[in-house]
């Protein structure tokens, strides 16, 4: 399988920056992440979303109204529908085409962001045309880049999450989310999440106004320094926000059948998981 290696770099700490205005602090030494790391991100939150199955880069889930693609299963919105959920997928497309690396003519080509299939049906019927299997073998190939606009987009939503807590939990967030990222392979845990449920700073992603991306787990944490304790707290957190919006979702949406991929997804955040490799 042919993969674009680039290297990752996470600024660190970033939110001490973009807070600047209220601590004062100096903007933090970026990190940079070699690329044998970045193809083992890549590698891990791909077969979180697909098992390992080529295939499923590109599905169009039942009860959903959008196309999930690519190894984040990346949201692509149809013209007309609007979820709750984020929509990430044109912003790969342009991420993608920011770093030189050619899309498929026809993706090129469009004027229009939305998704070509007007629903599941559409996208079922069109799963054997040129354009499908030329998706598919992008997104087979770019394996590396999407990984490097996982953490664009994590790098972005760290001060957006610090500027959405009350100001007497900032610090915590931060040493929380400082910690797990300080911690060996701790980008992966942080990346994924990110990438699994979101950000946790959209209104619409929420129920009975209590949200479940990235910024719950990291007020959900104890605080924690930098080691295997962090990896295993973090796992802990996002149990627990996780388990907290099966409780709060609607009866009819059956979102407790989830939980347990949920926690085998969890359980590759564990220091168990993450560290017995090295």
């Amino acid at each position: 399988m042919k993969k674009i290696v680039l290297s990752l770099v996470v600024i660190a700490g970033l939110g001490l920056s973009a807070c600047a205005p209220m601590n004062q602090q100096t903007s933090p030494t970026p990190t940079v992440v070699p690329a044998k790391d970045l193809n083992w991100i890549a590698d891990k939150v791909y077969r979180n979303e697909t098992s390992g199955n080529p295939a499923l880069l590109v599905v169009w889930n039942d009860r959903e109204e959008f196309a999930s693609l690519g190894i984040g299963h990346f949201i692509w919105y149809p013209a007309g529908h609007r979820g709750p959920y984020t929509e990430t997928f044109p912003g790969l497309i342009d991420y993608t085409k920011a770093q030189g690396v050619p899309v498929p003519q026809w993706l090129a080509n469009r004027s229009v962001r939305t998704a070509p299939w007007a629903n599941k049906a559409a996208f079922e019927r069109a799963r054997n045309d040129p354009e499908m299997q030329q998706l598919r073998t992008f997104l087979q190939q770019t394996m590396n880049i999407q990984a490097n606009y996982m953490s664009e987009r994590l790098t972005r939503a760290l001060p957006t999450m610090l500027e959405q807590v009350a100001p007497q939990d900032r610090d915590r967030v931060l040493q929380n989310y400082q910690a797990v990222e300080k911690t060996q392979r701790g980008l992966y845990p942080l990346l994924d999440y990110v990438n699994f449920k979101g950000e946790g700073t959209s209104p619409t992603e929420r129920y009975n106004g209590q949200g479940w991306g990235l910024l719950q787990v990291l007020l959900t944490m104890r605080p924690v320094q930098a080691g295997p304790q962090a990896l295993d707290e973090f796992a802990r957190a996002a149990e627990e926000v996780l388990v907290r919006r099966i409780a709060n979702s609607s009866p009819e949406r059956g979102e407790a059948k989830w939980l347990p991929g949920w926690r085998t997804r969890l359980n590759t955040y564990r220091a168990q998981a993450l560290l017995s490799a090295y």
